[in-house]
């Protein structure tokens, strides 16, 4: 009959498993630090241009939430709400939406063009241009 080999049950296989080393040496730490490093710097500068590609796209859909609250309110009351919280107050928007690039509800408000018109025409981003991106977005 046969006997299960119990692991180190003699001092043979003692002897073999003391001479593994177990572990790494520090050279192969140095490498895979080395590896991991490199890989950080090809996927960070990515993440945080896709993080602000984001933010971009929110504060597009935020700006057309807006107007499109905008246009409804002057076709149902005729003239153009004296501050964006009036569209609160009346329902057309259940907040104002927070600018995800100054992370807080201010907008640059825009008067009609018409002079016998009052009140907001239409918004745009407070955020300040700096020539990217931003402008295009303020702009739509």
């Amino acid at each position: 009959m046969l006997r299960p080999f119990p692991l180190c049950s003699n001092m043979r296989s003692r002897q073999y498993f003391a001479g593994l080393r177990l572990g790494f040496t520090l050279i192969e730490m140095v490498i895979v630090m080395a590896v991991i490093g490199m890989l950080l710097t090809l996927a960070v500068p990515r993440y945080f241009v896709a993080l602000d590609n984001g933010k971009i796209k929110v504060q597009q859909q935020n700006l057309a939430t807006m107007r499109d609250a905008l246009d409804k309110f002057f076709g149902d009351q005729g003239h153009y709400p004296e501050s964006l919280d009036e569209l609160v107050q009346k329902r057309y928007l259940r907040s104002v939406p927070v600018d995800p690039l100054t992370e807080s509800p201010n907008w640059i408000v825009i008067a009609p063009l018409d002079p016998a018109l009052s009140g907001v025409y239409d918004v745009q981003s407070a955020a300040k241009t700096n020539g990217s991106k931003n402008e295009t977005a303020a702009a739509n």
